[in-house]
């Protein structure tokens, strides 16, 4: 969440920066609440010091055998205006904490201005796109006629937007996630593997709840949800903690199942593993030193590009504008695919700077050497990658003209094949 102290100092600034982003939130609320608190605090304080003041002037005028009925009587009411003002200052807090909780982060200054995915900047490409001299199939199909993606025995098990992956097709998956992981510990990250079912603090936290809770799997009777990504139980790891300024930046890496009602998106992909009810994904999350925290950016984006690299995809980085900028984050690129079927790139990973958004919501701090006193990191996290859509961009991408397809080399060692068909 926003500091509401920066946000009573700066609340010009704050309306101009946040009046960028999509919806409107009422920060000249959560100033007047600060106010209001702060008002509520110095009178009780007041109220307070005068009490313990007229308790030795009872006291005084008990001892001297004077009448203090008078003074007992004003103290006594005093105490009711005492009570009436600590439940008023209860429930302008509440009300400033549901408040700051339904506002976003503010965008970085470098992130374009813009309404939607339209004022996105293309930061940089990697490879040319394939030219097929055949009709080249859309990875659904190909998933069918290879009998690797079984989306009917997924719609008769559980629904629509499910996948049953069969023989190679489930050996690519995990071949893909393994390489993932294996490839990002080699970079220094250290492996998590967490629950795939979280409270409702720890959604709270990175912000998914209030404001996402109709695209959350919720488990019923229970504060448990399922996860929509690594993300939320890795970043929680440090929940309340106070970390080593030494040990930043501190790296994670985190494979998951993930699982997204994907509320209001009915119509969207619909068909294939770009949206799906559950998907696989190794998530990157990093925590860091704030004046560090816009290079360990830069380093997350390429290290999940790597992956792509490696896999010889063609994709491209860009800069979401503040239009398209997720809830929680300051900054973002997102990486994107080439994807034949859909002839443009397709989102494959978003790789962020939340700054002190969430550790202010979680209450992650650091120890700084330099005052000896906490100060709140900084949190970042990326997709390395949605395996998901980096099996459905292979199948795509690697296709013969024969209806099989080539497995790229740095997954044969895993799936100990080089072609399905």
């Amino acid at each position: 969440m926003l500091d509401v102290k920066y946000i009573s100092e700066n609340l010009k600034t704050v309306k101009k920066r946040l009046s960028t982003r999509n919806g409107s939130y009422d920060v000249g609320r959560a100033a007047e609440l600060d106010a209001k608190r702060k008002a509520i605090i110095a009178r009780v304080e007041d109220m307070k010091a005068e009490r313990n003041r007229a308790s030795e002037q009872i006291a005084a005028l008990k001892r001297g055998n004077q009448n203090a009925d008078g003074l007992i009587n004003r103290m006594k009411a005093q105490g009711e205006e005492i009570k009436a003002l600590d439940a008023e200052l209860i429930a302008a807090d509440e009300e400033l904490r549901d408040l700051l909780l339904s506002i976003p982060n503010l965008p970085h200054k470098s992130v374009p201005v813009g309404a939607d995915d339209t004022a996105n900047k293309e930061i940089r490409k990697f490879s040319t796109p394939r030219t097929f001299d055949f009709a080249p199939k859309a990875h659904w199909d190909l998933g069918e006629s290879l009998k690797i993606l079984d989306w009917p025995a997924a719609a008769k098990i559980t629904g629509a937007r499910f996948t049953v992956y069969r023989g190679l097709g489930a050996t690519l998956e995990r071949a893909v996630y393994n390489f993932m992981l294996d490839t990002h510990i080699k970079a220094g990250y250290t492996e998590i593997f967490p629950p795939y079912m979280v409270n409702r603090e720890s959604m709270t936290g990175t912000g998914q709840l209030p404001k996402f809770e109709e695209d959350a799997f919720a488990v019923k009777n229970t504060n448990y949800f399922l996860v929509p990504t690594a993300e939320v139980p890795v970043t929680n790891l440090h929940r309340n903690d106070i970390l080593s300024a030494g040990d930043l930046p501190i790296n994670y890496v985190a494979y998951t199942a993930c699982f997204r009602a994907e509320a209001g998106s009915a119509g969207r992909d619909t068909r294939g593993l770009i949206r799906q009810h559950q998907f696989n994904k190794v998530e990157l999350v990093k925590f860091a030193h704030p004046d560090e925290s816009y290079k360990e950016l830069e380093i997350l984006t390429k290290e999940a590009e790597k992956i792509l690299k490696l896999l010889k995809l063609p994709y491209r980085v860009v800069v979401l504008s503040t239009g398209d900028l997720g809830f929680s984050s300051a900054k973002t690129y997102d990486i994107e695919v080439w994807m034949p079927s859909y002839n443009r790139y397709v989102e494959i990973s978003s790789c962020s700077n939340f700054e002190d958004y969430q550790a202010r919501r979680a209450n992650i701090k650091f120890r700084d050497p330099l005052t000896d006193k906490p100060r709140f990191a900084h949190t970042l996290n990326g997709s390395g990658l949605a395996v998901g859509r980096t099996v459905a961009a292979i199948l795509e991408n690697y296709q013969n003209a024969d209806g099989t397809v080539t497995i790229p080399p740095p997954l044969r060692r895993y799936t100990g094949a080089a072609v399905i068909g």
